[in-house]
């Protein structure tokens, strides 16, 4: 697949943890075939999930009809980038500055 999506959060603690697994699983069940997703890591304060996808704007409408009344929201980050390359592009919150996985 062609680009790289990240749906990225803070994490402090097991139970931050514990959601992002659950939110995996989900998003594994509920998303449509032309995105995979491709894992999850945690460290340095924060929790990623890594999805691969062609069109990164359905996959991320997918992504907040399946999880749009969580807390997940509140403090969410979302952008992609071509599979190839390492400039992300930032779809949400839309006045978000900066997007890098650490």
């Amino acid at each position: 697949m062609k680009y790289l999506l990240v749906l990225q959060w803070p994490a402090a603690s097991i139970k931050d943890y514990d959601a992002l697994i659950e939110i995996e699983d989900l998003l594994t069940e509920k998303l449509s075939k032309d995105s995979d997703i491709d894992g999850h890591d945690a460290g340095s304060g924060e929790m990623n999930i890594f999805i691969n996808t062609n069109d990164p704007a359905a996959t991320f409408k997918e992504i907040q009809a399946t999880l749009g009344s969580r807390d997940f929201w509140v403090d969410a980050r979302v952008a992609y980038r071509e599979a190839a390359k390492s400039s992300y592009t930032i779809l949400w919150p839309k006045d978000l500055a900066e997007f890098k996985v650490t």
